[in-house]
Parts: C-alpha cells; structure tokens; sequence
C-alpha cells in the first residue's frame, strides 16, 4: 500500500479528493478517473470503491457532512439554558470557519447541494445528511423558547447560507465579513426571533 493511502481510509481519500476536484473543477470536473489522477490512485480504484456516480456522490456528500460537522463545531455547541448569548457566539464562528479556511469545503456543498436538485435519489441522501445539525439547532432554538422552532431553525440556517453563499460563490466573493459582523447578524437575527 502506498504511503498516501495509509494513513486515512481509502473511502475517505476518495471522498476528500471527491469534495476537492468539486471545488476546483466543478461538477463536471468530477469523473472516476479524475479522482484517480488526483488522488494518485491507480486507474479503477475509485470505480472499485463506488460502481456509479450516483455511489460517488454518495460518498462525498457523507464525507462532506462529516468534515462540516467538525468545521459547524456541533459537539461545542452550548446549552440552550445559558442563554442566547453563547449560541450566538458558536453559530457566528461555525459561520466565520465556514467563510474562511474551509471555503472549498464550501463551495463543494453548493456543487453538490445544486446537483441534488436535478437527481431526487441525491437529494434524499444530502437531506438526510444534513439533518443532523437541523435538528441539533432545533432543538437550541426549542431550548431558548422559541415559539416556532421550525420556522426559526429555518431562518437561521437561511440567513447563514445566504451569507455563505454570498461571500464564496456570490457577488460578495470578495469580501470576508469579520467574526464580529458575523456575530452582530447573528444576535440580530436570534434576538429578533426570541422577542417575537
């Protein structure tokens, strides 16, 4: 075994070369054997490892949600009952992270959120994917008592992909908002719900 598929798994250097060539490349920069080359793989090891394309996609949208789970920080989100100010404060750098050392990571989830409009069984498997920090913010939100906790869920997350969106692939792609103007929109945004 080569030295550069000792270390992480096979799947996940697939993947991460997956989510890097999205980035890079786009959709249609991403093929069995580009992930090869670029991995340096032998020819067929990718195709080895996920038949089709629907299987690759797969991987990399699990791989992906993942990676964004670490870079979201999920397991250092607080307790609801120490009050909006320290949600705001994870939700801001979960943001913040999101915008700067993980842009590609980034722009990877757009790739692949956009495909799955156009491929209902991927989109079944990115949904479902990403439920997990859906339903962790949720369940903060719940905990702060909001009075519409679906409703709220989805305007944060609406209000974070936008800004994501805006500031990696959007006519904002040239402008990285500080952490505090993060953190302002935040606090703006959850304190306007949990006063409603």
């Amino acid at each position: 075994m080569s030295e550069r598929t000792a270390g992480p798994a096979r799947s996940d250097l697939v993947a991460d070369t997956a989510l890097a060539l999205l980035a890079e490349r786009g959709m249609r920069g991403l093929t069995h054997r580009a992930v090869d080359e670029a991995a340096g793989l032998p020819q067929g090891s990718t195709s080895n490892l996920a038949r089709t394309r629907q299987a690759l996609l797969e991987l990399a949208v699990r791989r992906l949600a993942d990676r964004e789970a670490r870079v979201l920080g999920l397991h250092e989100m607080p307790d609801p009952r120490a009050g909006a100010g320290p949600l705001v404060d994870a939700l801001a750098l979960a943001t913040h992270r999101a915008l700067t050392g993980n842009r590609d990571l980034t722009l990877a989830r757009y790739e692949l959120a956009l495909e799955a409009t156009r491929r209902p069984e991927l989109r079944a498997y990115f949904d479902a994917t990403g439920a997990r920090f859906r339903d962790q913010l949720a369940a903060l939100v719940t905990g702060l008592g909001s009075t519409d906790p679906a409703r709220h869920t989805l305007s944060l997350i609406a209000w974070a992909d936008g800004l994501m969106f805006s500031c990696v692939a959007g006519s904002f792609g040239a402008e990285v908002p500080s952490l505090e103007d993060v953190r302002a929109g935040v606090r703006e945004l959850l304190e306007g719900m949990l006063r409603g």
